[in-house]
């Protein structure tokens, strides 16, 4: 079997935050007009007049994609600027109230907001989606029953989101929570082939409910526009260097399947009962507490999982050309994601005596602060 290209493009939902205020502020206008003549159709306005996405092009390698992904936030934050604007990668803001946030006027979103009603007007979150380059559609729909498994430790890898509303929800991606609210989301279904799910999506499409397979939103999906699976299950990245990690991961893990299948060999295939628990562990603690091992019959903690994880794809990244990114998945699962940096941020506003609303907005500052730490 010809070793697929395994290219990855990531795409990064933004929120736009005052510089001053830290509270979220519409795109202005010549905001996204000077984005689009700088970034060339890699930057759209997304359903709230808050957000701001981007996307990668096609990238062979994550030190590409690294480049790219470093020259869009660059860019993104430049424009920004001129207005006292500030990007920040967290999949909730701290403190706004999603019911005071217009959505874009764009057809699609106007779409959206009629067929979805109130459950889409919540959606003040922002995702990370990494795609994956197989150009065949039989190993695509082969390796997504396949990856289904790994989801949830991409997901606790990934957490930015303990706040909703000014409140600690106790949760570190309060986003999945959010989102789940929509149809067609949550984990991708165990179709047996391509054929499968291409008749599962034109059963919607010939009733009108669906136009195509674009108003699907699983975790992990094949791409309606690209050759790709795309993994939609993280939350957004403050640092670009995590959303690498992430990146390297998923293209890794994907390698991982494709030489286990040359080899006529394949993961587990277990039941998204059970893969569901796992995913409300890494939505509920991130890496602070463990995952389930159904091979071995128990929860075991994070970081032994990541070493477990990393001897998996060990092969696979190294001709990948990214063990590096894949290795500082060990910082992560020992040092904590972004949930947890964002609570201690507040905890040490609290004790220097800011109150509430200070210590959100020293929240806020922080994801400033780790936006720009590698641009």
């Amino acid at each position: 079997m010809q070793e697929p290209e395994f290219t990855i493009g990531i795409e990064e939902e933004y929120l736009l935050v005052d510089r001053d205020s830290c509270a979220l502020l519409d795109a202005p206008d010549g905001l996204m007009e000077a984005c689009a003549a700088e970034l060339e159709g890699q930057v759209s306005p997304e359903f709230l007049k808050c957000q701001i996405e981007i996307g990668t092009k096609p990238c062979r390698t994550i030190a590409e994609a690294r480049d790219d992904l470093r020259r869009l936030r660059a860019a993104v934050s430049k424009h920004a600027a001129t207005h006292n604007l500030s990007p920040i990668a967290a999949s909730c803001h701290p403190f706004a109230d999603w019911k005071a946030q217009p959505h874009t006027d764009k057809q699609r979103y106007n779409e959206l907001s009629a067929d979805l009603g109130g459950v889409v007007r919540r959606m003040l979150i922002c995702g990370m989606h990494v795609h994956v380059g197989l150009n065949d559609d039989a190993l695509r729909a082969d390796l997504m029953r396949q990856f289904g498994y790994f989801l949830p430790h991409l997901l606790a890898l990934s957490t930015s989101s303990p706040f909703w509303q000014g409140e600690d929800t106790g949760l570190a991606s309060y986003r999945i929570s959010v989102f789940d609210n929509l149809p067609r989301t949550g984990l991708p279904p165990q179709f047996d082939s391509w054929g499968d799910y291409e008749r599962s999506v034109q059963v919607l499409v010939d009733l009108g409910v669906i136009e195509d397979s674009s108003r699907i939103w699983w975790d992990m999906r094949p791409s309606s526009r690209f050759p790709t699976l795309e993994s939609r299950i993280m939350d957004v990245q403050p640092r670009m260097e995590h959303a690498l990690t992430l990146a390297a991961l998923t293209q890794s893990l994907m390698r991982m399947l494709w030489r286990l299948r040359v080899r006529n060999q394949r993961w587990r295939i277990y039941d998204r009962f059970l893969i569901g628990e796992n995913r409300w562990r890494a939505q509920r603690y991130g890496v602070t507490e463990g995952l389930i091992d159904f091979g071995r019959g128990e929860i075991v903690a994070f970081p032994e999982l990541v070493d477990e994880l990393i001897e998996l794809v060990e092969e696979d990244a190294s001709v990948l050309h990214c063990l590096r990114e894949v290795e500082n998945a060990r910082d992560v699962a020992l040092n904590g994601t972004s949930s947890g940096r964002q609570r201690a941020v507040a905890l040490d506003a609290a004790r220097a005596g800011d109150d509430h609303d200070g210590q959100m907005r020293a929240v806020v500052r922080h994801l400033i602060d780790e936006f720009h730490a590698d641009l």
